[in-house]
């Protein structure tokens, strides 16, 4: 076998990898963002077990943390199908690097890419795309599920 081809095949299969290390930052980030959803969530259901007496500001106080746990359960399924196009994105990339490298194996001395490259490559930045759209949507949603206009109105009440 020649080494240049090799070497081809060696450079080809490398290139894709630094796309792994995108898509890793990407997991972390998204992640981390669940893990917050999620802490929020258990925050709030204590905070709903905690309230004894219901009142009417109480009972006013829990349909709003109700109101809170259904856009948290809402950001967490988009987090969750951001991260299923993710992991469908990594897998999608190491079948690339994995159908690179046996390119070498197939025809000897010479580089035969098969047509599956295309598809996984393509298919991988496909589901980085779809995945990144979502990233944006869950951002996009959290920021409109705050109002800093309640929590103005709310601590300017307090200081009459």
């Amino acid at each position: 076998m020649d080494m240049t081809i090799i070497s081809e095949a060696i450079h080809l299969a490398t290139a894709p990898v630094f796309l792994l290390t995108g898509v890793a930052g990407i997991l972390n980030a998204l992640g981390n963002r669940l893990g917050r959803v999620i802490d929020r969530a258990r925050r709030i259901e204590t905070l709903i077990e905690d309230l004894t007496h219901p009142d009417a500001h109480a009972l006013q106080k829990i349909e709003r943390f109700y109101d809170e746990l259904e856009t948290l359960e809402y950001r967490k399924r988009i987090i969750n199908i951001a991260t299923a196009f993710l992991v469908l994105c990594a897998v999608l990339i190491a079948l690339t690097v994995i159908e690179l490298f046996f390119s070498v194996s197939i025809a000897p001395g010479k580089l035969h890419i098969s047509n599956w490259v295309a598809f996984t490559f393509i298919g991988s930045f496909i589901s980085l795309v779809t995945a990144c759209v979502l990233y944006f949507v869950e951002i996009m949603y959290a920021s409109h599920t705050i109002s800093f206009k309640r929590i103005q109105k709310s601590a300017d009440v307090k200081r009459l």
